[in-house]
């Protein structure tokens, strides 16, 4: 019985190490590494005979391969590590089912565990995750062109980043919820005028504390201004309009985003017609031409195999690299078996 226990403890030891070796391979890009300190781990835990153990050593088995694009082998090991029905109280399980759901294009049950997840989180208090997965079941709802949805789950996780004091953030989800809610055409343009000023003043409060300098944070400001700018043209609101499409071109100035600069100038340009400026409408034309050019010039063919590359505005974080965070990947077996509730 004695020799029983140490042998148990030394292969318990040996699936923290390998564990923990994988986690860190996964921390450094060693993917094909990881995944194979993972499958040591697991098969260890087999012989360990403990489902605890075994349940974590599927999880991280399981979440590894999503993040390193193979979400199907991923989601058979995730379905394994489901604890019967207290799978459920699993926040970090919750979330990577939904992004093995999400990369296999399944965004119905993607956000149905995201929204799981959320709950989840913020039963234990941690806004900043229940954002992120608002964030990323908000997504899911885009997809399915469902916006009314889409737009009260990103107003969700602005509330979550609003609590958890992560502001920057806040302000992306009001951005994204003011975009949703235009078009679903089920809010008012007093709600999205609302929304989007809310955003717009936390950007302000953020550059005020931190004189934030990153293009993409200017870029989402203009946006801001860009969606302004049309719910003020739906209003029938002309002198707001172009007051927002001129805040919106000097922030696609400020970060060289010149396809953006082409849309703005010619929206603007219109509403200057209507107001019967023609110079001022002739100029943004020329404006838009100007930065129409330098787009093209971008886009020229190089000697790169790959050939020519679309001129595009700043990219947009993939939802991978907004939301998996290095302690939802991989899980420590112990501290696996000490997240599950106990047996009531």
């Amino acid at each position: 019985m004695r020799r029983g226990l140490i042998v148990s403890d030394i292969q318990m030891m040996d699936i923290e190490e390998l564990s923990s070796a994988g986690h860190q391979a996964l921390m450094e890009g060693r993917t094909e590494h990881a995944l194979r300190h993972f499958k040591d781990a697991l098969k260890a835990a087999d012989q360990l005979q403990d489902s605890r153990v075994l349940q974590a050593c599927s999880f991280n088995l399981g979440a590894t391969y999503v993040e390193v694009g193979r979400p199907q082998k991923g989601l058979d090991f995730l379905q394994r590590a489901q604890p019967g029905p207290k799978a459920d109280r699993l926040p970090d399980l919750q979330f990577n089912l939904a992004l093995a759901h999400n990369a296999l294009g399944q965004w119905q049950e993607a956000a149905a565990h995201f929204l799981q997840a959320a709950q989840l989180y913020r039963s234990q208090g941690d806004g900043g995750s229940e954002g992120n997965a608002c964030m990323e079941m908000s997504h899911c709802y885009g997809k399915g062109q469902d916006w009314c949805l889409a737009a009260q789950g990103f107003l969700r996780a602005a509330g979550s980043y609003r609590v958890a004091a992560i502001l920057d953030s806040a302000a992306i989800a009001l951005k994204e919820a003011g975009n949703s809610m235009i078009q679903s055409h089920q809010f008012s343009c007093d709600d999205v005028i609302n929304v989007l000023a809310e955003c717009l003043s936390f950007k302000d409060n953020i550059t005020e504390q931190r004189t934030l300098g990153s293009l993409g944070f200017r870029n989402d400001q203009a946006q801001c201004f860009h969606s302004l700018a049309f719910v003020g043209v739906q209003l029938g609101d002309v002198e707001e309009a172009v007051e927002s499409f001129i805040h919106a071109l000097q922030g696609f100035r400020d970060t060289e985003n010149h396809l953006a600069q082409v849309q703005v100038c010619e929206s603007l340009a219109k509403l200057y017609l209507r107001q019967r400026k023609p110079i001022k409408a002739v100029q943004l034309y020329k404006q838009a031409l100007s930065a129409l050019t330098h787009c093209q010039r971008l886009c020229q063919p190089t000697v790169h195999p790959s050939g020519p590359h679309p001129c595009r505005p700043c990219p947009q974080r993939s939802p991978i690299e907004q939301c998996v965070r290095n302690s939802d990947i991989t899980h420590s077996p112990c501290s696996w078996a000490n997240q599950q509730p106990d047996e009531q």
